[in-house]
């Protein structure tokens, strides 16, 4: 992990506990006029989605970059799997193995990007495969396009270039994390109908006695 992102990292962080702060006291008023107390459950739903989109947020976009700061010789890649070739000349090139070159760290932090992704599509959200991972998609695909546009104009110049390896990592990210989310359900289910059973007896032999 590089300097920038260590840094983009913190300010992840600050951005999070300056919204979640800013977020708390009204999510526990309303839930003690709804509900008549504090749910926990929810409270750290909110914490973790709040979290999770500023420390996103953040190692996509940031650091921004200054007028004189040093751009892009390429802002558009359009070969699917070009990290793979990168990976392989880096190597080469660095005499170190392929899993431990920056093309291949910078696949794996793409993919494990929006794997909380497809976690909260399939166990906050209800959605299905396909649409998780279209969800996904459309999201990398925005995150691409603000890049490509110098977020709308916003920066001095392109300073992330709009790579189509992000598109198919990010959204294979989203597809894992709906599968593990499943998983977890499906072996959730399967040890209840264990647990339950023995539950009931023991009230039973109790209400006997």
């Amino acid at each position: 992990m590089t300097t920038a992102q260590v840094n983009a990292l913190h300010f992840g962080l600050i951005g999070f506990l300056a919204i979640w702060a800013t977020v708390l006291v009204p999510q526990l008023v309303l839930q003690h006029v709804r509900f008549g107390r504090v749910v926990p459950g929810r409270v750290v739903t909110t914490a973790t989605l709040i979290a999770y989109a500023s420390f996103a947020l953040a190692v996509t976009f940031l650091p921004l970059p200054t007028a004189g700061g040093r751009r892009l010789a390429q802002t558009i890649q359009l070969v699917p799997f070009q990290w793979i070739a990168d990976a392989r000349r880096e190597a080469v090139e660095d005499g170190i193995n392929a899993l431990s070159t920056t093309a291949f760290e910078q696949m794996t932090l793409n993919v494990l990007l929006f794997v909380p992704l497809g976690l909260f599509a399939r166990l906050l959200w209800k959605r299905g495969f396909t649409g998780s991972v279209l969800l996904g998609f459309a999201i990398s695909l925005a995150v691409e396009i603000t890049q490509l546009t110098a977020n709308f104009g916003t920066a001095p110049f392109q300073y992330r270039i709009f790579d189509v390896d992000d598109l198919i990592t990010n959204t294979t990210g989203a597809a894992l994390g709906w599968i593990a989310a499943t998983l977890f359900l499906v072996l959730r289910s399967a040890v209840q109908p264990v647990r339950e059973p023995a539950r009931r007896e023991r009230v039973h032999l109790t209400e006997a006695r």
